[in-house]
């Protein structure tokens, strides 16, 4: 069980060749995209997009805009992204402590270390790893690995990760063994995203798989 920086370059590169640059995160601006991370909780891109249309439309996608909303009326605008309350409340809470603690500034987040960033965003209510990992790596564009559903079921069906793995231990499985590049990071997660998506399923689909001649076991299930 075990996976050498070798390995995880060859997987990288066998998907690359397949799939080709995945330009992650879609997002005219970082502020976008950070908006993006909390939205896309439980529901596809898609429909992220529509909700993110509606507060272009609105002229509500800035900092100061969004932090003059309530969350009823914000709400309103989220709805195509699901859940919209909850989402509306997490994304004023987002909001309201990057207003007041940096003027609404992505600038002063940026001189922050990844360990103080990710300290700071994981105190917010409604921000977990996977968001806070999203918005430092794609919005703020500073070097931390995103973990989701499909890198974990990746890694545990090629033998590189024990099924117990938890969310900080594939985070530093990662960053242990691959040089310390944002894109890097970004092309790598969005890559397994992909394979994830078309291939490594819950029930697997090898056939054209990129992954598929490295040794995996093709029916390990997991919870996840």
């Amino acid at each position: 069980m075990g996976c050498t920086s070798e390995d995880l370059m060859e997987f990288y590169e066998s998907l690359y060749a397949h799939y080709g640059p995945q330009h992650w995160w879609p997002g005219e601006t970082d502020f976008e995209v950070m908006v993006g991370a909390v939205l896309t909780q439980n529901t596809n891109w898609q429909n992220v997009e529509k909700a993110i249309a509606n507060l272009k439309a609105a002229d509500l996608l800035s900092p100061q805009a969004l932090h003059a909303q309530t969350e009823k009326h914000l709400g309103a605008y989220l709805r195509p992204a699901g859940y919209f309350n909850i989402k509306a409340k997490r994304l004023k809470n987002l909001i309201c402590w990057l207003m007041e603690g940096f003027d609404g500034s992505l600038e002063e987040l940026r001189d922050y270390s990844v360990g103080r960033l990710r300290e700071e965003l994981l105190s917010i209510n409604g921000v977990g790893r996977e968001t806070a990992d999203s918005i430092i790596l794609y919005a703020l564009h500073k070097p931390t690995f995103v973990v989701d559903t499909y890198t974990y079921r990746v890694l545990v069906r090629h033998r590189c990760i024990d099924v117990e793995s938890d969310y900080e231990q594939i985070k530093e499985f990662f960053e242990d063994r691959l040089p310390e590049d944002v894109e890097l990071y970004n092309e790598f997660h969005a890559l397994i995203v992909q394979v994830g998506k078309n291939h490594c399923k819950p029930r697997a689909h090898c056939v054209n798989c990129p992954l598929q001649e490295y040794e995996h076991d093709r029916e390990t299930e997991s919870n996840r």
